[in-house]
């Protein structure tokens, strides 16, 4: 031990210490002690060369009073409203077979048809970002309930009716 520094060793080691002597109790929400600086004698509890160790992927901590809002002065995302694209598209493309079984295409075509033109409006006003599925369900939705409309007349007039049987 030098004689110049009480309780340090040269090597940068501490003394062993003594269990039974009473501990300070340490706050553990303290600042850690600031490294010494360049040139500067490190104080009786730091030995040379060892500094706290400090974890560099540590969020910075705002200075004193700054606000800790996440994304502070950012858009924050709005969510997509992409359901009656989807729905409309369903709707549609399921109404064209559905004119077979007891005319059920016709109203499932016509929901496909109005839920197809809702979501376009709402991709038009940049709520959605799936026009072409709402686009598929008005055409898909138009041509089944027209299809459903066609067999029911041509069923009326023409006592034309769709094969039950294999």
């Amino acid at each position: 031990m030098q004689p110049g520094y009480p309780g340090q060793d040269p090597y940068g080691q501490q003394p062993p210490q003594d269990p039974t002597a009473p501990q300070q109790p340490q706050d553990p929400y303290a600042q850690p002690p600031a490294a010494p600086q360049y040139g500067q004698q490190p104080t009786a509890g730091q030995p040379y060369g060892q500094q706290p160790y400090q974890d560099p992927y540590a969020q910075q901590q705002p200075a004193y009073g700054a606000p800790t809002y996440p994304n502070a002065g950012y858009p924050q995302p709005q969510g997509q409203q992409n359901t009656l694209g989807l729905v409309s598209m369903i709707l549609g493309i399921a109404s064209i077979p559905l004119i077979c079984c007891l005319y059920i295409g016709i109203p499932i075509g016509i929901a496909g048809a109005v839920t197809g033109y809702l979501g376009r409006q709402k991709a038009a006003q940049g709520l959605a970002n799936n026009d072409g599925q709402a686009k598929a369900g008005l055409i898909c939705g138009s041509i089944g309930a027209g299809l459903g409309i066609v067999l029911f007349i041509l069923g009326m007039v023409a006592n034309v009716a769709l094969p039950t049987s294999p």
